[in-house]
């Protein structure tokens, strides 16, 4: 029988957005400088707005959102030039945890996934572009779902299309709320800050 094991994205997969702010990378520092947007005004009036109320779970388009709201940052610039810019500066690979999954996949006795809160732009673009598709069976992710972590019909959209397992998941994920999510979901979900967290796990481990 195969194990499903899953891992999230920001924080995880890629190094950016961070549940320990510590530990965050930004994408967005320059971004005042380099496209004229002021980055705590586009994550208060953008990210923390629109994008998570309606982007990340299906609701609205990336570029219908950045189309609604850049102009009154002061943008002038096309959303799709602005759009590229954030996916290539959002799209640092932890490479260490890539080497790992690589030598996971040659295992016949698991099936590797991503489950992520994302909006189906970065979606495609982790899976094309950075090719993670090379890695992973599928990615699970919130417009899709319709639903965020770590809500309990996330999961519920995840196990209806992997079917049933024969051991819990093993989840990944840098954010404490959503580790809780997954465990009362039956799940085995570590809370990740290095790729120790994952290598080191008993199961993880035995098969490097």
């Amino acid at each position: 029988m195969t194990r499903a094991v899953f891992f999230d994205v920001d924080g995880v997969l890629v190094h950016g957005y961070h549940a320990r702010p510590e530990l965050t990378r930004r994408w967005n520092e320059n971004l005042l400088s380099d496209l004229g947007v002021d980055p705590d005004r586009f994550n208060t009036e953008f990210i923390f707005d629109i994008f998570i109320k309606k982007v990340v779970v299906g609701e609205m388009a990336m570029i219908d959102a950045l189309e609604r709201r850049l102009p009154g940052l002061g943008y002038r610039g096309s959303p799709m030039t602005f759009l590229h810019y954030w996916l290539t500066h959002d799209s640092t690979l932890n490479t260490p945890l890539i080497g790992a999954i690589r030598m996971l996949k040659k295992r016949n006795d698991l099936k590797l996934y991503i489950a992520t809160n994302q909006d189906h732009t970065r979606a495609l673009w982790l899976w094309q572009t950075l090719g993670l598709g090379e890695l992973f069976e599928d990615i699970f992710y919130s417009a899709r779902a319709g639903i965020r972590k770590p809500e309990r019909g996330f999961f519920d959209f995840i196990e209806h299309r992997i079917g049933p397992q024969s051991e819990p998941p093993l989840f990944f994920d840098d954010t404490p709320k959503v580790i809780d999510g997954a465990r009362k979901h039956g799940w085995d979900a570590v809370q990740f800050e290095t790729v120790d967290d994952c290598t080191n796990h008993p199961w993880i481990a035995a098969r490097l």
